[in-house]
């Protein structure tokens, strides 16, 4: 059976879904969309039970529609914050996305539960039957920016006979009356769990932390939407791009921002080389130092009923344990390549840590422009990182293209007055006084330059610099 469709977009995760909706808000195509689940939203149809999102709800989804309603919440480790969605409901906002804008409008076909085989063909996962779609003008890789979550993912690590193993997914249903927990893994899915455990009873004494790399977040609370948090943000990316300038070492550059409260870290005394760009409450952080059985001796080997054999050595174990898998690496390490080639284009971050309005950008930047080097100018892509060595990399290509896009006067309306820049957000809430406004603004029109070209130097010297995982030196 044959179809067409002007784009076709592969994969109806996030990505995939935040570009259809801006290609539906600003072009008159039609559009297929083919995915291998059974319902749109991606990796969140497989999320743990107790996810939320890490940023503030408003930076998230599409553009046609808020994802919560601005909420400040007013309990718990957010409290003061803009709430934070939890899994069920991102998949509730794509599930309505889906069937309340893009089946009605007409311009939209989606084939769930299809595995895409090239060339415009996807087969059903159900019947085995083959389709084809004739694609009039792009086809859309939304899969690019890869996932790789708890529930989908093979342990790297050799497992004994009775050893108990489970992912996050399930720690509810496993979640034994009484028994040590040992949570593998230090990124933010580790903490989650962490958090969750503690929160939900669990004494700090019965939880084992094994940390094969700590790591450096963001701290939520300087990256909070809308004027009335501006002091915070604003300020935030000031301290940021000061930081970035008159750094003059890498370990002064995290010195800086942890010194700053940009960056926040497990153990303050101890090193940490991982940064994947998520983010935690300091509330979150300060909850979880209570767990003091952490092992860090890099990553697991292989898990026996009385021992935890790791890289650097092994450490006693008792039969009852229930260890939670939460070694999934997040979105994998790829190397960066043109978003726009032609008929193909391939949805990849063009700001660091900000995958909607990234995904948005691109979709507006191929309905407004025209040739494919005028579109790659202005979305050079920003490879994921996963050591804070790559931070300075990471941080300068955000500012070139930040920069990029102020030149743009047309792109930079654009972006200040969509949805997901956050500026928009808390409309008649108290903003900070204008005197103060343009002193932030002022420091970070100042700070830029600087910053651009010591990031330069400290990514450089940054290379070659890095060590091999579950080592406890500087990366």
């Amino acid at each position: 059976m044959a179809h067409q469709a002007d784009y076709l977009i592969v994969g109806a995760g996030a990505v995939g879904m935040i570009f259809a909706d801006q290609l539906l808000t600003e072009t008159d195509a039609t559009i297929a969309i083919v995915d291998r689940r059974a319902t749109p939203g991606g990796h969140w149809n497989e999320a743990y039970p107790f996810v939320r999102l890490h940023q503030p709800s408003a930076y998230y989804g599409a553009g046609s529609r808020a994802l919560g309603c601005d909420r400040i919440e007013t309990t718990g480790f957010n409290r003061g914050n803009y709430e934070l969605a939890s899994g069920h409901e991102v998949l509730s906002y794509f599930d309505g996305l889906m069937r309340e804008r893009f089946l009605p409008s007409g311009r939209v076909r989606y084939f769930p539960m299809s595995d895409y085989r090239g060339d415009g063909t996807f087969v059903s996962r159900l019947t085995g039957e083959a389709q084809r779609i004739e694609v009039r003008r792009k086809l859309i890789d939304a899969t690019y920016i890869d996932t790789q979550i708890p529930a989908t993912h093979t342990p790297s690590f050799q497992v004994a006979d009775g050893v108990q193993v489970v992912g996050p997914k399930d720690l509810p249903k496993a979640a034994p009356a009484e028994g040590r927990y040992v949570i593998l893994g230090g990124g933010k899915t580790a903490m989650d769990v962490g958090v969750w455990l503690l929160q939900s009873g669990v004494a700090a004494q019965a939880i084992r932390w094994v940390i094969p790399r700590d790591a450096w977040l963001i701290n939520r609370d300087t990256i909070q939407p809308g004027e009335a948090f501006f002091h915070r943000t604003g300020l935030g990316q000031a301290l940021q791009l000061e930081a970035s300038a008159e750094a003059a070492s890498l370990d002064d550059l995290f010195a800086r921002l942890e010194r700053d409260g940009q960056l926040i870290r497990l153990d303050p005394s101890g090193p940490a080389t991982m940064y994947r760009g998520a983010t935690i409450s300091p509330g979150e952080m300060e909850l979880l130092r209570s767990i003091k059985d952490v092992v860090r001796k890099g990553r697991v080997r292989r898990l026996e009923t009385t021992a935890i054999v790791l890289e650097e050595g092994s450490v006693a174990a008792e039969p009852g344990d229930l260890y939670v898998d939460c070694t999934a690496r997040g979105i994998a390490s790829r190397p960066a390549v043109p978003i726009f080639a032609g008929d193909r284009i391939t949805i990849q971050a063009v700001r660091a840590n900000v995958v909607s309005l990234s995904a948005a950008v691109i979709a507006h930047v191929e309905a407004a422009y025209g040739s494919d080097a005028e579109k790659n100018g202005l979305c050079v892509p920003i490879p994921v990182a996963t050591r804070h060595s790559e931070w300075p990399r990471l941080m300068l290509q955000d500012v070139r293209n930040a920069r990029r896009w102020s030149a743009d006067k047309d792109l930079r309306r654009w972006v200040a007055e969509h949805r997901l820049s956050g500026l928009g957000v808390g409309a008649g809430m108290a903003a900070p006084p204008d005197e103060v406004r343009q002193a932030i603004l002022q420091r970070i029109r100042e700070a830029r330059p600087r910053a651009e070209a010591n990031l330069a130097r400290l990514a450089g010297e940054a290379e070659g610099r890095v060590l091999e995982p579950g080592a406890r030196g500087a990366a």
